[in-house]
């Protein structure tokens, strides 16, 4: 079997261990340590999490859309496939390497959504961004960490606290979308979403088409 190339390294603020990509043949990963954060093969969950996140606005003019997690790409370039040619998307990244990194070694992997006209980069904490709105996005994309129990970041629990719940349900505009990615089901965070609120929904899905591990996303609807 090809080994896996390391193609680049990076300190992340917060994390003990450096994220590290890497390239075998046309498959890519990013890991910390061991831990293996994503793979370019195994995106359909994400593609999910975006069609079913945007299907209340497919068709609405100047749509807003808060992407949170830049990833690989491909929760964004789905994100762009089921909204209108005038929306605007907005996504968030905390680690300036994954930014670089889809403006070059990655970028072809989704088609290089960031060169699409509708799309804004927020350099940052997508938790501070969801803060300072109100009523601002139809959909908030989140897909920022393995699950709702903030376990690559310690910080990023934050999000998906009732407090950080709250946040979001301030964001979004009336009838707006709540979607959270998670590699596990986790029945208390559907309990806290209800607790905030949102008419809550499991989509239970898989990481590669019908196959792969058993992935789920949650899908809030501000009432």
């Amino acid at each position: 079997m090809r080994p896996w190339e390391l193609l680049d390294t990076s300190a992340v603020q917060g994390l003990a261990k450096d994220m590290k990509l890497y390239r075998r043949g046309d498959e890519y990963s990013i890991k910390t340590g061991y831990s293996e954060l994503m793979n370019s093969r195994m995106h359909s969950s994400e593609d999910v999490l975006a069609e079913l996140g945007c299907k209340h606005i497919r068709s609405k003019q100047g749509a807003q859309v808060l992407v949170g997690g830049l990833g690989m790409g491909f929760t964004l370039a789905e994100t762009l496939k089921h909204v209108s040619p005038s929306a605007e998307v907005i996504v968030a990244e905390l680690v300036p390497a994954v930014v670089a990194w889809n403006q070059s070694h990655l970028a072809h992997l989704a088609n290089q959504p960031l060169e699409d006209e509708r799309v804004s980069i927020y350099q940052g904490d997508v938790g501070k961004l969801i803060r300072s709105e109100t009523e601002q996005f139809d959909a908030i994309l989140l897909d920022v960490d393995n699950g709702p129990e903030g376990l690559t970041r310690e910080e990023n629990g934050a999000l998906y606290s009732p407090n950080g719940l709250k946040a979001a349900m301030g964001a979004l505009k009336p009838k707006g979308v709540l979607g959270v990615w998670s590699a596990f089901p986790e029945p208390r965070f559907t309990k806290r979403m209800k607790q905030a609120g949102l008419q809550t929904q499991e989509v239970p899905c898989r990481a590669f088409g019908k196959k792969g591990s058993k992935h789920m996303i949650w899908l809030g609807t501000k009432k």
